[in-house]
């Protein structure tokens, strides 16, 4: 098993070091990709003083040096990416010893496209404590609650099965590149916010994945004041547009895999309560009703309820 870690970096000169030197100490990672995002500080820098410093390690920028997004970049290290299996981290994350640990054993089967995990938090500031616990109030595992391997990964993620959790990080996440080659999964770059969520959900649908240690951490995730995941505060207006976009998305993309009906008219409805969430006391009310009339099965499910109460 060789690994291409691909690394988004933008304005994180005093967290890179760490997260290469936590990739560098794996023999199956072969190469390690630094892709600069436009930063305005000195991480490009940073960047090529450790592609000096470890053979591994490639200090990239986007062709026109600018920045194009985290989405973008994570592409970009996709296309570039050289070894049978691609693995992400955040410049301002790193991975524990027991970051490839379940991969070495699952990852041997043919038939399985990719190994996820859990991730643990680290507060570097307390300005990152409170903002991230203003997001997540929680400082356990980011994880999920069962084990489970191929579509019941994607029934999970899509809420058919309530008890399995709905998200798990990509900084736990290794794909076979070949898996995602065929058909081409790549981040939605139209998303400023919770593009990992939709391309995990799309992963879950295309590829056979399974879990593996998803009760204890294989990586850390830093909680500092300019995390980007914390930067819409949780059942805000900001939070609800996002959540609007991520189930536009989501809802194209089952119609154009032509996904059973339940599926699509699904990830509609969560779009539509999204959309009503981020309207304010009558609105809320009016806006309901005038959904409820062109999409009446919002009367019928339990979505019903999501839009008037703020839960997605």
């Amino acid at each position: 098993m060789t690994i291409t870690v691909i690394i988004p970096v933008y304005n994180a000169e005093e967290f890179i070091q760490k997260a290469v030197e936590s990739a560098v100490q794996f023999p199956e990672v072969q190469e390690i990709l630094l892709i600069d995002d436009g930063s305005k500080d000195n991480s490009l820098q940073v960047c090529q003083e450790m592609a000096q410093k470890y053979p591994i390690v490639k200090a990239l920028q986007h062709e026109d040096k600018k920045n194009h997004g985290v989405s973008a970049t994570r592409n970009l290290g996709m296309d570039l990416a050289s070894q049978d299996f691609v693995a992400f981290l955040d410049a301002d994350d790193y991975y524990l010893p027991n970051r490839f640990d379940a991969e070495r054993e699952y990852l041997r089967d043919p038939n399985i496209d990719g190994v996820f995990g859990a991730i643990g938090v680290e507060f570097v500031t307390e300005a990152g404590k409170q903002k991230y616990l203003s997001v997540i109030n929680d400082t356990g595992l980011t994880t999920v609650r069962h084990h489970a391997q191929g579509k019941d990964v994607f029934n999970g993620l899509i809420q058919i099965d309530l008890t399995f959790g709905t998200f798990f990080s990509l900084i736990a996440t290794t794909l076979r590149k070949s898996a995602i080659e065929n058909p081409k999964l790549r981040l939605n770059e139209s998303l400023s916010m919770h593009e990992d969520k939709d391309f995990i959900i799309k992963l879950s649908y295309h590829c056979n994945l399974k879990s593996g240690f998803i009760d204890k951490a294989v990586a850390i995730r830093t909680g500092h004041e300019n995390n980007t995941f914390s930067s819409v505060q949780n059942k805000s207006k900001a939070y609800y547009i996002n959540q609007e976009k991520l189930y536009k998305s989501l809802y194209s993309w089952a119609k154009e895999q032509k996904l059973p009906q339940d599926i699509t008219e699904m990830f509609k409805l969560k779009e539509i309560c999204a959309y009503i969430s981020q309207k304010q006391g009558l609105s809320k009310y009016v806006n309901y009703a005038l959904q409820s009339i062109t999409n009446p099965k919002l009367l019928k499910t339990r979505y019903q309820y999501f839009a008037l109460k703020n839960k997605l």
